[in-house]
């Protein structure tokens, strides 16, 4: 018979601790599920890796296989061929790229944040009815304001231009929500002690805010990162000069059976550079969506 203590609550916690530790059969199990799970998740994105280096004869096998037999670079070979012979040069279809989806990452972080911090740490007129507008404007996916979005732009004289493309992502939704609800779980006492301290608002946001938000912004960072990275610019931009890399790698997946060993090399690079960036932000990424935020 087992000894009583005396002490009903360290008795509960003792069963609790105890129905809270999984047997070896459990953790096995769980394990073994978990595992199951990732590999089906990965097989596409080692499907891709290998298509790349397949030659056309393993591209057009049916059924397909996962992995290739007869690995070579003639897939790359013949992408280098196609972007040499294009009458842009791929440099500048770089710097475009480069331009479009950094400028548009980089707007989009600091106009989140900035209209975040009024509304997370100061009270004024109708900032519950703004922020309802946010919440709402989440429900509409971006076909039902690509109209909109293309007048205003043409009314604004800025259409094939760089800041066509970039200037719409500053005002997604997504990001003002994800930096408010981040915000105000800062204490509003560091906030009284930084103005006590001669701080301005200014100051208070690029030395305080924004450091204890850093999780935030970089997997909002992260999100729109994939969106202007997959955005071809078709939409605002004429001129062969400003259109982005994107562009010109779908116009080669487009290209036929021909280029079928060309595309599964651009699918990778698609698929690449999006998954390197979350890699590098993975960390913060992971921290944004487990931390319960700070305390008073």
């Amino acid at each position: 018979m087992a000894r009583d203590d005396g002490k009903p609550g360290r008795r509960l916690f003792r069963r609790r601790h105890k129905a809270l530790n999984r047997s070896m059969a459990g953790n096995l199990t769980l394990f073994i599920f978990m595992g199951i799970c990732a590999v089906f998740m990965g097989l596409p994105l080692v499907m891709v890796i290998n298509n790349a280096f397949k030659p056309l004869d393993e591209l057009f096998r049916y059924p397909p296989t996962i992995f290739v037999r007869n690995p070579g670079l003639d897939n790359f070979y013949d992408l280098v061929v196609l972007m040499s012979n294009s009458w842009v040069p791929l440099a500048r279809y770089i710097l475009n790229t480069v331009i479009i989806t950094g400028g548009g990452t980089l707007g989009h972080v600091l106009f989140a944040s900035f209209a975040a911090y009024p509304l997370a740490k100061h009270n004024f007129p109708g900032k519950k009815f703004l922020f309802s507008i946010v919440v709402l404007s989440l429900m509409f996916s971006w076909q039902v304001t690509q109209i909109p979005n293309y007048l205003i732009i043409s009314r604004l004289g800025i259409n094939n231009t760089y800041l066509a493309v970039m200037l719409p992502p500053f005002a997604f939704g997504l990001g003002l929500y994800l930096m408010k609800q981040f915000m105000e779980q800062i204490p509003d006492s560091l906030i009284e002690s930084a103005r006590l301290d001669g701080a301005n608002e200014y100051k208070i946001y690029w030395t305080i805010i924004m450091p204890n938000v850093k999780p935030a912004w970089l997997t909002l960072a992260v999100l729109q990162f994939q969106n202007m990275w997959g955005n071809t610019g078709s939409a605002f931009l004429r001129d062969e000069q400003l259109k982005p890399l994107q562009y010109s790698l779908m116009q080669i997946v487009n290209g036929g059976p021909a280029r079928t060993g060309a595309a599964a090399v651009v699918t990778l690079i698609i698929a690449a550079i999006p998954i390197t960036f979350f890699i590098i932000c993975q960390s913060s990424i992971i921290e944004t969506m487990t931390t319960s935020g700070m305390k008073e």
